[in-house]
């Protein structure tokens, strides 16, 4: 590196969390836009805050912030209203897929000490491939992960799958995100999903 250059490697985002949390929302790692915004989810193209802000399960907090639609500037609000959020792996990549498979490893070992201490009621998983993870460690012999409520826990802490919110993840649209968040709210308040 020249004398003087900068890497070009955006840090990572600061976990967004407190003990004893409603949900906390998983992805798998930041993207370098969002690294770069300093917020999750923070590309104009994610689907997570229109699709979130839709939602029974924002309403709480769009109602106390005084808002109708939440957007990436929101994120550290959120604590104040028992919404936290965390990375799998928290290096920013361009693409998932750039993660190698002991980060992946390595990251689920330290998601699955944090939540253990920090005790959250639901760990809202972004995507059946964030979990994989997770399940090698928490059921090596488990059944191919699916979305929506699962067999294993963090510690203490029951995990639900969403569909990765990412524009990439053209499997489901907007309107499919925004019932997969209605479904969370409604296992958060312990009705049948």
């Amino acid at each position: 590196m020249a004398r003087g250059a900068v890497a070009a490697i955006a840090p990572g985002l600061p976990d967004l969390l407190r003990p004893g949390l409603d949900i906390v929302f998983v992805g798998i790692n930041p993207s370098l836009y969002s690294a770069q915004k300093g917020h999750y989810f923070a590309r104009p193209t994610n689907r997570f805050w229109p699709a979130f802000s839709r939602s029974r399960l924002s309403v709480k907090v769009r109602v106390a912030l005084g808002v109708e639609q939440l957007d990436p500037s929101h994120d550290v609000l959120l604590l104040q209203h028992g919404i936290g959020f965390t990375d799998l792996v928290k290096r920013p990549s361009a693409r998932a897929a750039e993660l190698s498979r002991s980060e992946l490893e390595a990251g689920a070992k330290a998601l699955t000490r944090k939540l253990a201490e920090l005790r959250p009621h639901i760990a809202c998983i972004h995507g059946v491939t964030a979990y994989r993870p997770l399940q090698r460690i928490l059921a090596p012999e488990g059944a191919e992960p699916q979305l929506g409520p699962q067999a294993e826990r963090l510690g203490p802490t029951p995990i639900f799958v969403v569909p990765n919110p990412s524009p990439a993840n053209a499997h489901f649209t907007p309107a499919d995100q925004t019932r997969w968040y209605d479904r969370l709210a409604a296992a958060l308040e312990g009705l049948p999903v």
